[in-house]
């Protein structure tokens, strides 16, 4: 048998060490949403029994379902759009040729640098005089284009065989054609990595839902979530489920995608 070096040996505890980290917050979590608050205030770290008047007490408190239909509705929609545009985009900046292209590619990057609040007040305004408050447009269309998602679709084009273009358009293919038969399959895995980092964004999202939203029955997950923490005394327990019920989505796109998602950032290098 093969002897196992110190520098291995120190590398697998490190490892051990790093995966327990990153996985304990999640299971404290998931914990916590079967224990009571006062449970979770001792520090209890095994499950409890209180999963039930947790849930319970969740569909009294806010309306979950509701919000979590509208944060699908939000995400979903806001993904498969900015999917759509920023791939187009992406694949027009590599595949047609332009002396400007890169000077406009420029400008995208530089818009990255921008924070959100010195754009927030001419946005409302904007989105109130086209009355989409309460609205899954006001949300959705703000996002739908993106410069990192631009940019993230031109670089995986760059490695896109021009010849399956030029094959394409000698059978007398449309340029849309192209993009829907032969881009879009073998472009896949990049598909699937843009998607889960644009459905995670949309699902997370906080502080645009919270400006637009100005109606209880159009409020999203994370701001009902956000409601539980505004009380003189926090449920904790509560606020655990609520939270595990809205990672669920996130997890189960992440997990059925992982290999795509991998497959795609690493395309990305390439």
């Amino acid at each position: 048998m093969k002897k196992i070096g110190l520098s291995k040996i120190a590398l697998y505890i490190f490892l051990v060490i790093a995966g327990f980290v990153s996985v304990f917050p999640f299971y404290w979590m998931v914990s916590g949403a079967t224990n009571k608050s006062i449970e979770i205030v001792r520090g209890k770290m095994l499950p409890g029994l209180n999963l039930i008047e947790n849930a319970k007490a969740l569909l009294n408190t806010i309306p979950i379902l509701p919000g979590f239909f509208n944060s699908l509705r939000n995400a979903a929609i806001g993904t498969l759009g900015s999917l759509f545009i920023c791939s187009m985009a992406g694949y027009g900046f590599q595949i047609y040729r332009s002396k400007a292209k890169d000077r406009v590619m420029s400008i995208l990057l530089l818009s990255m640098m921008i924070p959100f609040a010195a754009v927030m007040v001419p946005l409302f305004r904007l989105t109130s005089a086209l009355k989409l408050l309460n609205t899954t447009a006001g949300i959705v269309l703000p996002g739908l284009s993106t410069a990192f998602l631009i940019f993230f679709f031109r670089q995986c084009s760059q490695s896109f065989p021009m010849e399956i273009v030029q094959a394409a358009r000698v059978d007398g293919v449309g340029e849309f054609g192209i993009y829907v038969r032969v881009y879009f399959p073998i472009m896949a895995p990049t598909f699937a990595a843009a998607g889960i980092v644009s459905f995670m964004g949309a699902w997370n999202n906080y502080l645009w839902p919270l400006i637009v939203l100005q109606k209880e029955t159009s409020r999203t997950l994370p701001i009902l979530i956000a409601q539980l923490t505004q009380g003189y005394v926090i449920d904790y327990g509560l606020l655990a489920l609520a939270i595990t019920v809205t990672t669920i989505p996130t997890m189960l796109i992440f997990f059925t995608q992982q290999r795509r998602f991998v497959e795609g950032i690493m395309g990305s290098v390439k």
